[in-house]
């Protein structure tokens, strides 16, 4: 028995716990430090470049729906899918000049929402919007339907617009240039995208106001 005594181990202070710290303990200090994540980042505000070049790739959306949707079902008609001829030629020079004049006229267009909810289309004038469709009386504050330069400025990038995205359409070209030299190649790959980015450019730094025909409606 003496022997049995010597054997275990004495402890001085049995009262004295030992000190360890606790994996929840260590969680809950974590969780009150929390580590900042990529999403917590507010991004900068994208310059006037980025924009544009966001446009460039766009481009179509500047331009009125309906001559969009035209230029969309009626080139490859009147190309013959690119394969032009003595007689198709011309008219499909004469669809592009109408499409062009489209978009020229309907840079000059605005609308309004009626109190009956319908909305009301008209040209803007040096007097005021001069309305097509409204059979009465309507009370409009004229000074902000006025014509002013920036409409002249808006109905120019227009066409070079549509230029650019006529030129990008492979039924066009291969109507008008259907053997191109090298040099004519080179020029129709980069001169609608310079052109499109300069127009992009312009119509972000000076957007439009108005919401005429082919474009979304005012509320």
């Amino acid at each position: 028995m003496s022997n049995l005594k010597q054997r275990i181990p004495s402890n001085s202070n049995p009262n004295k716990q030992p000190s360890t710290i606790s994996k929840s303990d260590t969680d809950s200090d974590n969780d009150q430090q929390p580590n900042p994540t990529p999403n917590d980042v507010t991004p900068p505000p994208p310059s006037i470049g980025q924009r544009a070049l966001t446009s460039t790739g766009h481009l179509a959306n500047l331009l009125p729906t309906g001559t969009l949707l035209a230029f969309q079902l009626l080139t490859p008609i009147f190309t013959n899918n690119g394969h032009c001829d003595a007689a198709t030629r011309p008219m499909t020079a004469l669809l592009l000049a109408l499409l062009a004049s489209s978009c020229f006229l309907a840079s000059f267009t605005d609308s309004f929402r009626a109190p009956d909810g319908r909305v009301h289309y008209g040209f803007a004038t040096f007097n005021g919007l001069w309305l097509l469709d409204y059979p009465g009386q309507v009370q409009l504050d004229q000074a902000k339907y006025k014509l002013r330069f920036i409409d002249w400025v808006h109905a120019v990038l227009s066409i070079l617009v549509f230029g650019v995205v006529a030129l990008r359409d492979k039924n066009v070209v291969n109507c008008f240039y259907p053997n191109p030299s090298h040099q004519l190649q080179e020029v129709l790959d980069i001169l609608p995208i310079g052109v499109g980015l300069l127009c992009s450019l312009l119509f972000v730094a000076f957007p439009t106001t108005r919401h005429g025909i082919g474009y979304p409606v005012s509320t």
